[in-house]
C-alpha cells in the first residue's frame, strides 16, 4: 500500500529504529526493494533523484512504484530525493509522490528557508510531508555535487525547522554521496546536539559505504530515515556483469535483469536489518 512518510517516521522515532530509503533506477529495482520489504515485513521508502527523473519522468516511476505498492502488504512511500527546484518538487507532487524533499542546501541560508517553506506550503494542504537539508552532504552523485560538504549547525537547525515547518531534516555530519575513498568519520556528537534542539525526525544521506555499526549508532542518536543509493546501483550492475560474463551471447534483458534484481533484493534486506525496521510493517 502506498502511504506518506510522516507517520512511518514518527513511529520509527518513537520506536528507536529507522526506515530504509532506497534509490531506484528501473522497474527491476522497484520490484527488488518491495520484495525485500515484504520478506522482512518492513515499511520502506522508494526514492528517485533529479537525474533519474531526467532518464524517465516522475509519472513513469510513480506508476511503477504505485503498481508494486498496490500489490504489497507492507507500507511503501514514494519519495523525491534531493528535489533541486520548486518546479521539480511540484512535478513530483502532482505525479502522486507521497513524500517530497526540497534541497536548498546549495543556496544561502535565507534562500534555503524560502524555497523550503514554499514547498511545505504547497504540499501540506494535501497531507504530503516535506524533507529538507541543512548543511551540505559532500561528495558527488549524478548531478549532485556537494564538494567537501559543510556540517549542520545545531542552532541553525532549530531556527530552520521553526521557520519552515518542515517534517524531517537531512543533516550533514560527515557522510558523502557516491563512493568513499576511505572509511568516513562521522560527527555523532553533532548529531546528538541537533537532536537536543530539533524534535522532528532526522535523516542520514550518503550512507552507501558507511559501516553498519556507524549507521546503528546514528539511529541510536536520533536518525529515523537512512538513504542508500550508490550501493544499489553497484548491486544491480554486479548481477548483470555476472550473468553476461557467463553468457556473453545473452540477448534477453529479462534474464540478466533478473539477476540484477536478485542482487538488489539481497542488499536491501541486509540494510533493512541494519535499520531495525524488520517486523515493523
Amino acid at each position: 500500500m502506498l502511504v506518506t512518510a510522516k507517520q512511518l517516521m514518527l513511529d520509527a522515532q518513537k520506536g528507536g529504529y529507522a526506515i530504509g530509503a532506497f534509490n531506484v533506477e528501473n522497474m527491476e529495482m522497484v520490484q527488488a526493494v518491495v520484495a525485500a520489504a515484504e520478506e522482512l515485513r518492513s515499511p520502506v521508502i522508494i526514492q528517485t533523484t533529479p537525474s533519474t527523473l531526467k532518464y524517465a519522468s516522475p509519472e513513469m516511476f510513480y506508476a511503477n512504484v504505485a503498481a508494486a505498492a498496490k500489490a504489497a502488504s507492507v507500507p511503501v512511500v514514494m519519495h523525491l530525493d534531493h528535489g533541486s527546484s520548486f518546479q521539480l518538487a511540484m512535478q513530483a507532487f502532482r505525479a502522486g509522490y507521497t513524500s517530497i524533499m526540497i534541497d536548498g542546501s546549495h543556496s544561502c541560508y535565507e534562500d534555503n528557508i524560502a524555497v523550503t517553506k514554499a514547498v511545505v506550503d504547497a504540499c501540506h494542504p494535501a497531507g504530503v510531508p516535506v524533507e529538507a537539508e541543512l548543511g551540505k552532504v559532500g561528495g558527488k552523485e549524478d548531478d549532485l555535487d556537494g564538494g567537501d560538504g559543510g556540517y549542520t549547525v545545531p542552532s541553525e537547525a532549530a531556527d530552520f525547522v521553526a521557520k519552515t515547518g518542515v517534517d524531517s531534516l537531512a543533516v550533514a555530519i560527515g557522510t558523502a554521496h557516491g563512493v568513499y575513498k576511505g572509511v568516513p568519520k562521522l560527527d555523532v556528537e553533532r548529531l546528538s546536539q541537533i537532536r537536543e534542539v530539533v524534535s522532528i525526525p532526522l535523516v542520514l544521506h550518503g550512507t552507501s559505504g558507511v559501516p553498519d555499526d556507524a549507521v546503528r549508532e546514528c539511529i541510536r542518536r536520533g536518525i529515523c530515515k537512512v538513504n542508500y543509493a550508490t550501493d544499489l546501483r553497484i548491486a544491480f550492475s554486479t548481477g548483470l556483469k555476472e550473468y553476461l560474463a557467463k553468457d556473453p551471447d545473452a540477448f534477453d534483458p529479462k534474464k540478466y535483469n533478473a539477476l540484477g534484481r536478485e542482487k538488489v533484493k539481497e542488499y536491501v534486506m541486509s540494510k533493512i536489518l541494519v535499520c531495525g525496521s524488520n517486523g515493523r510493517a
